[in-house]
């Protein structure tokens, strides 16, 4: 008994993993910006940063948004992530998901107005982050 326990939860959590991953893959493929899109998701990187550290620390803002993005920035300085970045596509896919689901819910708690009162960036990268991100529908 005690020996099959012991394959059992090796082998249960690589089935988890592998399931995780091909959770993100599928994701990724449904979620990921096309044409155009790509290259302004790229462009738009040190300006999400900008407004990530801004909304952080906007005291004005509920706690729980403030929170959220301080373990966002926490995770994505981690050297460690859920999927290894070294990983093609899927390495960074777990970021830009994570990325999504925080700013849908910071837009959803603080509203479009805040996210826009700190972007950094152009009106045109502005509207590329909506897009992206489709947080008009929030």
């Amino acid at each position: 008994m005690a020996g099959s326990l012991w394959w059992d939860v090796p082998l249960g959590v690589l089935v988890g993993l592998l399931v995780f991953w091909l959770t993100l893959i599928v994701a990724l493929v449904l979620v990921r910006p096309r044409g155009d899109l790509l290259r302004e998701a790229l462009r738009l990187l040190p300006d999400l940063l900008r407004l990530l550290r801004r909304v952080a620390a906007d005291r004005a803002l509920p706690r729980g948004v403030r929170v959220r993005i301080v373990l966002l920035m926490l995770y994505l300085a981690l050297p460690i992530d859920l999927v290894p970045d070294f990983l093609p596509v899927i390495g960074y896919a777990d970021d830009a998901i994570i990325v999504v689901l925080v700013l849908r819910q910071v837009v959803r708690r603080a509203g479009i107005d805040a996210v826009r009162a700190h972007w950094p960036g152009s009106a045109d990268g502005f509207a590329a982050l909506v897009r992206l991100c489709n947080l008009h529908d929030q």
